[in-house]
């Protein structure tokens, strides 16, 4: 059973500039103390071709974890545009959560994301650019609808 669930997400500076950094507050409870690090990752999948164009935003170690429900704000920056093929800079894509106990991932929280010139750049949205002009995207992440993925860990200390 596992001994961390995840019990609210909150997404938060939704919608912003694509050049914002991402930031999620994180509710969890923790049945027992964990005397390790839990390991946070925030993850931006560049590309739904590869995972050679994922990129890890940020890691966060917090720990030792004592019984009981925790909070805070994870923030990443955003991802480095370089590593991000031109056509798939627009349109849909995805942001990772994923937490792991000494090493194995418990939880990953996916949201599709959603990038596209605003509202304010009637041109842009008509006519997009081969080069994407990053200041002028939007990221809008589609909160409501969240993707939760467990999987069974050894909780056991060593």
């Amino acid at each position: 059973m596992a001994k961390v669930h995840i019990t609210n997400v909150v997404v938060l500076d939704n919608p912003s500039p694509f050049l914002n950094p991402f930031q999620f507050e994180l509710t969890f409870e923790c049945i027992e103390e964990l005397k390790e690090d839990l390991e946070w990752k925030m993850i931006y999948v560049g590309s739904a071709e590869t995972e050679e164009h994922d990129q890890v935003l940020d890691t966060i170690y917090v720990g030792p974890i004592p019984e009981g429900r925790h909070m805070f704000v994870f923030q990443a920056p955003p991802p480095d545009v370089t590593r991000i093929p031109e056509n798939d800079a627009l349109g849909v894509t995805v942001v990772l959560l994923t937490c792991s106990y000494r090493g194995q991932e418990f939880v990953r929280v996916g949201y599709f994301i959603n990038n596209e010139y605003s509202e304010n750049e009637p041109e842009l949205r008509e006519n997009p650019p081969a080069k994407p002009q990053f200041d002028k995207v939007l990221r809008n992440i589609l909160a409501s609808e969240p993707r939760v993925t467990r999987f069974k860990i050894n909780w056991a200390e060593p």
